[in-house]
């Protein structure tokens, strides 16, 4: 399942609704991508929020992404 993310989310617009409350894109499983355009940046602030570590489903496996002190990210299974 693929869930696709705007950078025009504002949580300031709506704050009962978090930046990541998008509804999901349904598509076979093991699908190519269909966007012909890579989809533009998004701030790691706004994944985060405020926190330094992220649990993201992907594919049935949990992968974390964390921040360092040193301002890095790491992406681990």
């Amino acid at each position: 399942m693929t869930t696709a993310l705007t950078a025009s989310l504002s949580v300031a617009a709506a704050p009962h609704v978090t930046p990541l409350s998008v509804m999901p894109v349904a598509r076979p499983p093991n699908a190519a991508p269909t966007e012909a355009t890579p989809a533009a940046p998004l701030a790691s602030q706004v994944l985060l929020q405020g926190k330094t570590t992220l649990h993201i489903e992907h594919n049935g496996a949990v992968y974390r992404l964390q921040a360092t002190r040193q301002g890095k990210l790491i992406l681990t299974k």
